[in-house]
């Protein structure tokens, strides 16, 4: 087991898995205390998947034949991204791709290298084990946040556990193909999937950095000043 600060400094999203079998009931036991996660009123407006085996190994084989094919995305069902993405937020999304790309040995104007790198997604990055995080399309923007806090709390006690985890909106765009696994009901939004398992240690990769905390975080220290007039 790790601590929490252990945890939350090594927690990171891995991308070359071993093909090493998660057991069911460490899944089983990871899952369960996530479920205290906190949500608005206790509503708990997750719905969660976990597919390993022969139907996670299917969904691997159709995903792709999609990627092979050139198969367009399926329609989006919500924005990943907002399309006027400003500074300071556009400008570290750009290095991450920078250093993610640059890790791997991809120039940047090699969209085909790109292109097959980023097709690893639908692989889960070889990992044996995903989860596939739904909402219902009722839910309104405190609902999504309580899905973060979820998926964070989903991949810290995975830490502790000693296993990795990449979480992955890429999956809400080849949803209809997971929906042909899991056949969830109707009236649920597919917000990402999640690769689980042993990280394979021989893959190259770069620890992204963070903003310095001046950057994110004002302290409110001192005495108030009058709201009103002298």
């Amino acid at each position: 087991m790790v601590d929490v600060y252990e945890a939350v400094k090594s927690r990171r999203a891995v991308r070359a898995f071993t093909d090493r079998e998660v057991p069911r009931e460490v899944l089983e036991r990871v899952l369960s205390a996530a479920a205290w996660s906190p949500s608005g009123s206790n509503i708990q407006p997750w719905r969660i998947y976990v597919v390993t085996g022969a139907p996670l190994a299917e969904l691997k084989k159709r995903a792709g034949e999609r990627v092979a094919a050139v198969d367009p995305w399926d329609e989006r069902e919500y924005e990943m991204y907002p399309a006027d993405l400003k500074n300071p937020y556009r400008e570290r999304r750009s290095a991450f791709g920078r250093e993610r790309y640059s890790a791997l040995g991809v120039a940047r104007e090699d969209w085909e290298a790109r292109q097959r790198a980023a097709a690893g997604n639908w692989q889960c990055f070889g990992a044996p084990a995903a989860l596939f995080c739904y909402i219902d399309r009722d839910m309104g923007r405190p609902q999504w946040a309580d899905l973060g806090m979820y998926l964070q709390t989903v991949m810290l006690l995975l830490r502790a556990e000693g296993l990795h985890s990449c979480p992955q909106m890429a999956w809400s765009v080849y949803r209809a193909t997971v929906a042909e696994i899991v056949s969830p009901p109707d009236g649920l939004i597919l917000f990402c999937g999640m690769s689980i398992g042993f990280e394979d240690t021989t893959g190259n990769y770069v620890r992204t950095g963070r903003a310095p905390l001046e950057e994110t975080v004002t302290f409110v220290e001192g005495p108030v000043a009058s709201s009103h007039a002298a």
